[in-house]
């Protein structure tokens, strides 16, 4: 796929999976880093990035690299990128950046500066300058600066892919969609299995684990990306895009997926969250204590407790890792368990030893997907982290 160079940025710890979607796309890798994948193409092909990937933050259009070493250096070299064919001068603009450099203090003074540059040469060519603020619902541009090195990108996603559309319901300390994907990815399941998860919260999960089932693209909710704010926006090829996506999708499900939490607000939550998906009926609902969680015959169980660092105390949390070691060995055997956690000492209290531990990031915190084969007879030996 020829074109400029595209850069999708990723949760940190998703890059292999965001990789794995890529591939079978058939899109090339040209780099990889711990949070972010390059690839090539032109901006129509950025629509369906950004429509159908599932382990995707950003997915940003390269205008220009060049080295700039200090701020008037920078807007001069943006100055000289012909905005005027990239954005209109009635359209709203966004900066945003990521900058680590000895000339500049303050990441926001880039951001201004290179807004100004912006701006200012559309208002040299068309004799108007765009409206610009903080809201990413406009044309959107990415700089990334490091020591002298500078990239000037069109971000086509706009808000984050994260951000499907479908929660409007978060409560407290949401798992994010993107990394709910990614965790789902990482089990390995396909959607031709059961999948239960315990203590669903509100319900991202869940509905992450039915939309893949489905083979339905995560951004078919959203109205608005980066993308259709750029100038030769082509809306025909995006409505084809998006009919022919959802022709691909499946319409039932193969397996069970069953979401509760003792919690009643929550799951009323996870229900509204799952009808705005167009899941909710797909999804078995149940409020109850995890461990009187109804379970089907083989399959994955997901459980995402809390793990202290921003909801609970660690000693309170104890017992609860202690009973999820006792619900796996005692209603979970055939299946195959999963906790996600950001607290190995708590991690120990489960019992059993991990089969397999992933590193994923949530946020800034370093958290685990610890795996555990729950077999018939009994196995449990002290986890090891």
């Amino acid at each position: 796929m020829d074109g400029n160079r595209i850069l999708i940025t990723c949760p940190k710890g998703l890059a292999p999976y965001l990789g794995r979607e890529l591939t079978a796309m058939g899109l090339p890798i040209i780099e990889e880093t711990a949070a972010g994948i390059a690839t090539s193409g032109d901006l129509n092909d950025t629509m369906a990035l950004n429509l159908t990937l599932r382990t995707a933050h950003r997915v940003l259009w390269l205008l220009r690299s060049f080295e700039a070493r200090d701020p008037e250096e920078l807007y001069n070299e943006l100055s000289g990128i012909e905005w005027e064919s990239y954005i209109d001068e009635d359209e709203y603009l966004s900066v945003h950046s990521s900058v680590d450099t000895p000339t500049i203090n303050n990441p926001l003074f880039a951001n201004v500066k290179c807004k100004d540059a912006i701006v200012d040469r559309i208002k040299l060519k068309r004799g108007k300058r765009p409206d610009s603020g903080p809201d990413m619902t406009g044309a959107v541009v990415f700089l990334y600066w490091r020591d002298e090195k500078c990239s000037v990108y069109l971000d086509t996603s706009g808000e984050p892919l994260a951000r499907r559309g479908y929660r409007k319901i978060p409560l407290k300390a949401p798992m994010q969609e993107t990394l709910a994907a990614g965790v789902i990815a990482a089990t390995g399941w396909d959607g031709r299995t059961n999948l239960v998860n315990p203590m669903c919260g509100s319900g991202t999960i869940a509905i992450e684990a039915a939309l893949i089932a489905l083979n339905r693209a995560p951004g078919i909710l959203r109205s608005n990306f980066g993308f259709m704010h750029i100038k030769g926006y082509d809306e025909t090829g995006w409505e084809e895009l998006r009919t022919k996506t959802k022709a691909a999708a499946h319409k039932t499900l193969d397996a069970k997926i069953i979401a509760t939490d003792n919690n009643p607000a929550a799951i009323q939550a996870a229900r509204n969250n799952a009808a705005t998906a167009g899941v909710e009926h797909l999804i078995e609902f149940d409020v109850c204590d995890f461990s009187d969680t109804r379970m089907p015959e083989g399959g994955i169980v997901i459980l995402n407790p809390e793990y202290g660092e921003r909801l609970g105390r660690v000693s309170q949390l104890e017992n609860i890792y202690k009973e999820i070691g006792d619900f796996f060995k005692q209603k979970c055997k055939g299946h195959t368990g999963y906790v996600f956690t950001g607290n190995p000492d708590l991690a120990k209290k489960i019992g059993l030893r991990a089969k397999r531990r992933t590193v994923f990031f949530n946020s800034n915190i370093e958290c685990r997907l610890l795996e555990y084969e729950l077999y018939e007879g009994s196995r449990g030996k002290k986890e090891q982290m």
